[in-house]
């Protein structure tokens, strides 16, 4: 009797979708909000997200424009742009959080979620990024700023992105997953 209730239990939280891949883990992770306040993961689950670490006096800072782009054309449709600031590179994000929330909005019109900012490699890496840079096919540290994570509607990282890449390059896959 024990072995046949198990076997349905099994069969019942399969069917039902409440069984979860190993890869979902990503909704697992609370991370900061500009204020200091907790933000769950799991609040943008069945979207696709792209997770970028950013920097206000980088190089590649001019990307936010193409992010924000990103984001207002295709949110409606399902896509959340996520950013990480972080001062790991060449101290490039020097601001505080309610300084980096005013440069991103100020420059660059940007509405989607800027994070608190936080170390992305190394001990003090966010527990995100520590998941995020172990994952096999994408795993190493975070080379410089403006790196990005794709991440399907299941919670699994389906790609990543260096610096390099514009974000409107990356568009064609994100349609795709929408």
């Amino acid at each position: 009797m024990r072995n046949f209730l198990k076997t349905i239990l099994t069969v019942t939280v399969i069917s039902t979708g409440l069984w979860a891949a190993e890869d979902s883990k990503f909704y697992s992770f609370t991370v900061k909000n500009a204020k200091n306040e907790d933000v769950k993961l799991s609040d943008y689950k069945g979207k696709v997200v792209l997770v970028v670490n950013v920097a206000s006096k980088c190089g590649f800072t001019y990307q936010y424009e193409g992010l924000q782009k990103l984001y207002k054309e295709n949110k409606d449709k399902g896509l959340v742009v996520l950013g990480f600031p972080s001062n790991q590179f060449l101290s490039q994000e020097p601001g505080s959080n309610d300084d980096i929330q005013k440069f991103c909005k100020l420059n660059y019109g940007v509405d989607f979620p800027v994070f608190a900012k936080g170390d992305v490699n190394g001990d003090n890496a966010q527990p995100l990024y520590k998941w995020l840079t172990s994952q096999e096919k994408f795993s190493g540290k975070i080379s410089w700023n403006f790196n990005k994570f794709l991440i399907n509607k299941k919670g699994e990282v389906v790609n990543r992105f260096g610096s390099k890449v514009k974000p409107e390059e990356i568009e064609p896959e994100i349609k795709k997953l929408l």
